[in-house]
């Protein structure tokens, strides 16, 4: 029975939570305005669960709850606009939310992670591609930790939000570019 044990196919580890470090994080978003420039904003207030398991990306996850009513573009007539039932509507919906429902590795350092973004109350798949531009011990709080760029394109028309379109762009692009250090 010991030899059993000694000689058994090591189970698979289980994924390590890591927490994100909001000082070297960062959700932006940003749109083409009418064809002469690019308007960029952020939201400020979130939460995200980031599960990693470095060696079956796969079993990785991550959720992330966004307060929409955190959106800074810099122009606060803006904000309250986009903030109104025209856009976001968050007297109704406060939140977006996203929740991985897969992880591919497509790359060296290069992942694909899919899953169900919703804003203004409607869910749609969403695929980010992500490079993993480090991991290691963190040279400063020398504990595991991981640095990520991720990016993907959505269509506003697809959460209800149609107002100026096409004048103002329906593609929009969100960035999240984190740190993240594993949980005690």
């Amino acid at each position: 029975a010991l030899a059993a044990l000694l000689f058994a196919t090591p189970l698979a580890a289980e994924p390590v939570a890591y927490d994100f470090d909001k000082s070297h994080t960062n959700l932006a978003f940003s749109y083409n305005h009418l064809g002469y420039s690019t308007t960029d904003g952020r939201f400020g207030d979130w939460e995200g669960e980031l599960l990693i398991d470095l060696d079956t990306p796969a079993n990785s996850k991550i959720t992330m709850t966004v307060n929409v009513e955190s959106i800074d573009t810099f122009w606060a007539e803006r904000d309250t606009h986009l903030k109104s039932a025209d856009f976001f509507g968050v007297e109704e919906h406060p939140t977006a939310t996203f929740t991985s429902t897969s992880v591919e590795k497509t790359g060296e350092n290069t992942l694909a992670v899919t899953g169900d973004l919703t804003i203004k109350g409607i869910t749609k798949p969403a695929t980010f591609d992500v490079t993993v531009n480090a991991q290691g011990e963190h040279p400063m709080a020398k504990t595991p930790a991981v640095g990520l760029d991720a990016t993907t394109v959505v269509k506003r028309t697809d959460y209800g939000m149609d107002m100026y379109v096409p004048y103002v762009g329906d593609e929009v692009t969100i960035s999240f570019s984190a740190e993240a250090l594993q949980a005690k």
